[in-house]
């Protein structure tokens, strides 16, 4: 059987052994048509094109693909050099139309959106008729409320099919959507509000997640009382809590709708307007509004998912992330319903309320393609093969997103999920890429556990020396991972900070795109993922800045002085570690450890939490106060043999005192 190992071994730089699968043969023999692509060397040979003539590439997909309200003569201009990319440049089009409208009008009972409620049983399907009408509904609401073209929304919502509804309307007005991901504290929305200018704000009276409430009202009040520009909040009443409605601010969302018709011209959109923000950790702490274009964006989604995730008519797709994060963003919203298929809107966790709730949504709904991240993975996986109870007969692609997939954890998706019959996809891509970069095409590309393969069509990666900024050539190589050429579905700017857009992507190597994340290439030319070359740390696929976190500790009166670090975990990928250096006459014990805990879950939200805390007499620093972190990530690693020279620290003698509080904090 092709879906089983075969004997050409691959040796990447640590000269481990790995196995190629390819496609299964059990995927192809079940296929529904046929991939679409014939064979790896059409994907070579398309490949080859999309970077020696990305032009004549780019424009005939950009054509097949989205229905335009005016064509566009010029492909591209600007580079990366300048920063000032753009493509389609004189044409128009709008985001919901093609999410919506063109599927509609063909077949207005087609499903467009499985939701699966966090209590099993009480989901409902919408379909792409409904869809319309809802996205017209709000739209007219948002335009009532003096929402314009180039205005920016926060939206404030759980994974319930609203918020699918408040993202298109948005598009559909010409409105720039801002998601803050539900599980964000008031004090993030706060920033995110401030920093994105939105007058208004959508959110739910509460939201529900693995059986328990989340007061999702309250967080956006305490957020509001440091808004003043908000004029109004639209809210959605998902469970009918008694919540407190500030009157002539605060709106409910099914009153508005039902004061207008349930149709609403989409507005046209030039090709380089804004379609969302979408606000990522940095690394001076300061959230970065990442702006992502209207028709290159759409068209990444689209060229993914038909190519990545071999999605065809009829395909019913789960994407298991949070419309708060990109992955929502991309791969339940905006790819799935580009290509007019159904796509699952899941409320809930993978553990409510048993190991196999994902397991049986894909049972109940037949679903053909899901993704998700390695980190519900490990947890599925921990739980026990038993609760894979199910035979998910229709599952052609499993994907993975968020993080590097460990091999014996891609090799447990592939055999126990899968059962050998569907293709992993292990897709590597960034918030600030829009879609998926360096990734297998299903049903096509052959595949590596633990590698994300090959780039995707117009990405052309280079692996850069550190030190030297030279690009490395060949293969068997390390370096820092770039891009070459531009791409569509690139971000454009950073909301309001062209420079700092500039300096964290476009000037660390100029003439490059840095992605900020180590990478190999091994001796076929497959890419494996490294991690950060930067101070962020990936718990469960969700990348924080440790100054965001070492920022939140600060505020806590005791603190002197933080580090962070992240240290790996078996179940999160990496868990945060803080050291933390407390005033003087400050009684240190457990309890102060939780209160510092509870001060970065205030601050930034529960998933930043620390999951130890070292009280240390002083940090180790070099002499001109820069703050030695590779020396904590050793000493929590277990690695206090490699520490390397420590004498042009400031005060070498710290570096045991720390190892001392660490040891005896692990007794």
């Amino acid at each position: 059987m092709s879906g089983s190992p075969d004997s050409s071994a691959a040796v990447v730089p640590e000269a481990h052994v790995v196995e190629t699968y390819q496609p299964p043969k059990e995927m192809l023999e079940n296929h529904p048509s046929k991939p679409h692509l014939a064979n790896f060397e059409e994907y070579q040979k398309l490949y080859k094109q999309s970077i020696t003539e990305p032009n004549v590439f780019w424009a005939e997909r950009a054509r097949e693909l989205l229905s335009w309200s005016k064509d566009f003569q010029t492909v591209h201009s600007g580079s990366l050099v300048n920063g000032d990319n753009a493509w389609f440049v004189e044409g128009e089009l709008n985001a919901s139309y093609n999410c919506v409208d063109r599927h509609a009008h063909k077949d207005p009972n087609r499903v467009a959106i499985i939701y699966e409620a966090d209590e099993p049983g009480e989901g409902r399907n919408v379909t792409y008729g409904e869809l319309l009408r809802e996205v017209s509904k709000l739209a007219h609401v948002l335009t009532n409320l003096g929402v314009r073209k180039g205005d920016t929304v926060a939206i404030y919502l759980p994974m319930i099919p609203e918020a699918i509804v408040a993202l298109l309307a948005c598009s559909r007005i010409g409105a720039i959507h801002s998601v803050v991901f539900a599980g964000f504290s008031s004090d993030s929305l706060r920033d995110r509000v401030v920093d994105a200018q939105s007058k208004v704000v959508i959110t739910t009276d509460e939201g529900k997640r693995g059986g328990k409430l989340i007061g999702t009202k309250k967080i956006v009040d305490e957020a509001l009382q440091q808004c003043p520009d908000v004029r109004n909040v639209l809210v959605y009443k998902r469970t009918g809590a008694d919540i407190n409605m500030t009157p002539g601010r605060d709106l409910w969302w099914h009153e508005e709708v039902e004061k207008y018709p349930a149709y609403y011209t989409p507005v046209a959109m030039a090709s380089e307007d804004p379609l969302f923000l979408l606000y990522t950790s940095g690394s001076t702490g300061k959230p970065k509004g990442v702006a992502h274009s209207t028709a290159g964006y759409l068209l990444g989604a689209a060229m993914t998912g038909k190519y990545v995730f071999d999605i065809h008519d009829g395909d019913r797709y789960f994407c298991g992330g949070d419309v708060g994060w990109i992955t929502g963003h991309t791969y339940v919203l905006y790819a799935p319903l580009l290509l007019g298929v159904s796509t699952v809107v899941f409320e809930g966790t993978p553990a409510y309320p048993n190991f196999s709730r994902y397991w049986d949504i894909i049972e109940q709904h037949k679903v053909t393609q899901f993704y998700v991240a390695p980190t519900a993975l490990r947890l599925l996986k921990r739980a026990g093969d038993h609760h894979v109870r199910n035979e998910m007969k229709y599952l052609r692609v499993l994907g993975s997103v968020g993080e590097p997939i460990a091999a014996e954890v891609w090799k447990w998706y592939y055999d126990v999920v899968g059962k050998g019959r569907a293709q992993i996809c292990d897709t590597y891509w960034q918030t600030e890429t829009g879609s998926n970069v360096i990734t297998p095409l299903a049903g096509v590309t052959p595949t590596k556990p633990g590698s994300a393969s090959l780039p995707f069509f117009g990405i052309e990666p280079a692996l850069v020396d550190p030190v030297t900024g030279e690009e490395i050539h060949g293969n068997n190589v390390e370096g820092v991972l770039a891009f070459k050429q531009a791409w569509p579905s690139m971000a454009r700017t950073v909301w309001g900070a062209h420079k700092r857009y500039m300096e964290t992507y476009l000037d660390v190597y100029k003439g490059y795109y840095f992605t900020g994340d180590g990478a190999a290439r091994d001796h076929e030319g497959f890419y494996w993922i490294r991690g950060r070359v930067d101070d962020v740390v990936n718990v469960s696929g969700h990348r924080l800045s440790t100054a965001e976190i070492e920022a939140a500790l600060i505020e806590h009166h005791s603190v002197a002085e933080s580090a962070v670090v992240g240290v790996a975990d078996e179940l999160t990928g990496q868990a945060v570690n803080a050291f933390v250096a407390v005033k003087e006459g400050t009684q240190i014990n457990d309890a102060l450890r939780k209160e510092f805990v509870l001060q970065v879950r205030r601050s930034i939200g529960p998933f930043a939490a620390p999951k130890a805390i070292y009280v240390v007499p002083d940090l180790p620093k070099t002499r001109s106060g820069k703050i030695m972190r590779r020396i904590l990530r050793k000493i929590v690693a277990g690695e206090e043999d490699q520490l390397g020279d420590i004498t042009t620290l400031s005060d070498p003698s710290v570096v045991a005192k720390i190892i001392e509080v660490v040891h005896e904090q692990r007794k």
